[in-house]
């Protein structure tokens, strides 16, 4: 079925049955780097270690309510490009041309600040940290601000985890929340099922 996306580190006769084998490992949101990215996620446990691989999702709501005053002040109106030059594994995608100068690589501008169109919540929408870029600003002045913004994101008071068990089937709003997950021992199998819900506006 072409809406299901295999997440496998397994092989048969050397060939990969799936994509992403052990990566994805670091904090991000689903393809934010497209116009219009999906509004939620899906991910469905076949098989899985017998430990670590546990998933965890934290809160973009919590986390921009969390910044200081003067600092939402200061980022009320900016846009940041979301890469697309690297996929969550840190693989360069298929047909892309790598560059680490976030000014020039490919990926879409959306609002660093973002409302929900249905909780009507602010959020801070960051994507993923490799290559991003916040418009308009220095190169130095922007990696600043997203090291302010990134030094939130592992802070486990915004966060929650899953411990799978076969047959798990976990559903995020991918607008509103990144997820990441820890380390497994890449000897053994992890077969999991993905698909996501199309966006039907633009994040703003």
């Amino acid at each position: 079925m072409p809406e299901i996306y295999i997440v496998s580190n397994v092989k048969v006769n050397g060939e990969p049955i799936g994509s992403l084998g052990d990566g994805e490992a670091v904090w991000h949101t689903d393809m934010s780097y497209l116009a219009m990215p999906p509004k939620a996620s899906m991910l469905y446990s076949l098989e899985i270690p017998s430990s670590g691989a546990i998933p965890s999702f934290c809160s973009m709501y919590a986390i921009y309510d969390a910044l200081p005053i003067k600092l939402k002040e200061r980022i009320a109106g900016l846009e940041i490009k979301h890469d697309g030059t690297y996929n969550s594994g840190g693989y360069v995608r298929q047909g892309v041309t790598p560059t680490d100068d976030p000014r020039t690589s490919p990926g879409a501008l959306h609002p660093l600040v973002c409302t929900h169109p249905y909780t009507g919540r602010r959020m801070l929408y960051l994507g993923r940290r490799r290559n991003a870029y916040i418009g308009g600003l220095e190169l130095a002045e922007s990696e600043a601000l997203l090291d302010e913004f990134w030094s939130y994101v592992d802070l486990p008071q915004f966060s929650w985890e899953h411990v799978w068990r076969v047959g798990d089937l976990v559903l995020w709003d991918n607008r509103c929340t990144m997820h990441r997950r820890d380390a497994f021992d890449a000897t053994q199998r992890r077969i999991m099922h993905r698909t996501q819900v199309k966006g039907e506006l633009r994040p703003a």
